[in-house]
């Protein structure tokens, strides 16, 4: 069995062992390649079929390519939609973009917290209605206990802290120091009541694992990873104004596998153009503490 096989049986366990052990169970997608590499493998794990909600956390500045896949695979795919967006914020403009707020401090309004308002019930649906967007509040809805991540542990330093099943208080803090042990394929999935989980199938993929998977499945990707002629692509997806393209000669996913072969990035870290990492050198753990995905 090669690795790839392996990484594989591996995500489908975990995310068939997360749907029989958690009431209300739900999955981000954040349009990048690792969650809709994540989507693929839950489509896997159930038959074509995903048994829980999505959960996209709009900041209303993410990149309108990215909007427009999310729209077209919702529809395709027959996928179960949750938006959730800090609306409050944004109608007080209290963004980066509107010079109110540092990069860290807008992930924090704009993604933070709409992450832990989202989860905790207060939430926008959101479906196609003949092709026009709507969207209905409920405020009503049970929050969730366990939501399944895209999270890899080599992507950045605070994500390699995580567990497959990584516990959270009611308000969605993480405490470090306390991760239950992970041994033999031994997982802790019997918390106390009224803790959140955090569920990473994709905790021991690296970048390029995910590109051959992308390549061996044939997953459809969002333009914007690819050089579309001016020597770009984006390596890291995120909001549009805080998120650079890096220089790459790359117009698919094999050629992408080759940059990556050949040690094009060895010494520039895969979110080396998300600009919020860089104005605060430890503002992602600190915002991963507070919730952040």
């Amino acid at each position: 069995m090669d690795q790839l096989q392996q990484l594989e049986n591996i995500g489908v366990h975990i995310l068939r062992e997360a749907y029989a052990n958690f009431k209300n169970l739900g999955m981000l997608w954040s349009i990048g390649k690792d969650s809709t590499v994540l989507l693929h493998l839950a489509r896997k794990a159930f038959f074509g079929h995903v048994p829980f909600p999505l959960i996209h956390i709009d900041t209303s500045y993410k990149i309108p390519e990215m909007i427009d896949y999310r729209d077209r695979l919702t529809k395709e795919w027959g996928l179960t939609m949750i938006v959730g967006k800090n609306v409050d914020a944004l109608h007080a403009r209290e963004t980066y973009p509107d010079d109110k707020l540092t990069r860290v401090q807008c992930c924090q309004a704009l993604k933070a917290d709409a992450l832990k308002n989202t989860l905790s019930g207060r939430w926008k649906r959101w479906r196609f209605n003949h092709g026009t967007d709507q969207y209905e509040v409920d405020t009503n809805r049970e929050a969730f206990t366990g939501v399944i991540v895209g999270v890899r542990a080599d992507e950045e330093g605070s994500r390699s802290k995580e567990r497959y099943f990584s516990p959270r208080d009611r308000q969605s803090e993480w405490d470090i120091g306390d991760q239950p042990p992970e041994f033999w394929n031994q997982y802790k999935t019997d918390f106390a009541p009224g803790t959140h989980v955090r569920i990473h199938p994709l905790l021991d993929w690296t970048e390029l694992n995910v590109w051959e998977y992308i390549e061996r499945e044939e997953i459809p990707m969002v333009s914007l990873y690819f050089n579309q002629g001016d020597g770009k692509r984006y390596r890291s997806l995120g909001c549009a104004p805080c998120t650079s393209p890096v220089d790459s000669d790359a117009r698919n996913v094999h050629e992408i596998i080759e940059e990556l072969r050949t040690g094009k990035f060895k010494d520039i870290a895969e979110r080396s153009g998300r600009e919020q990492d860089k104005e605060d050198g430890g503002g992602l753990e600190t915002l991963r503490r507070d919730g952040y995905m």
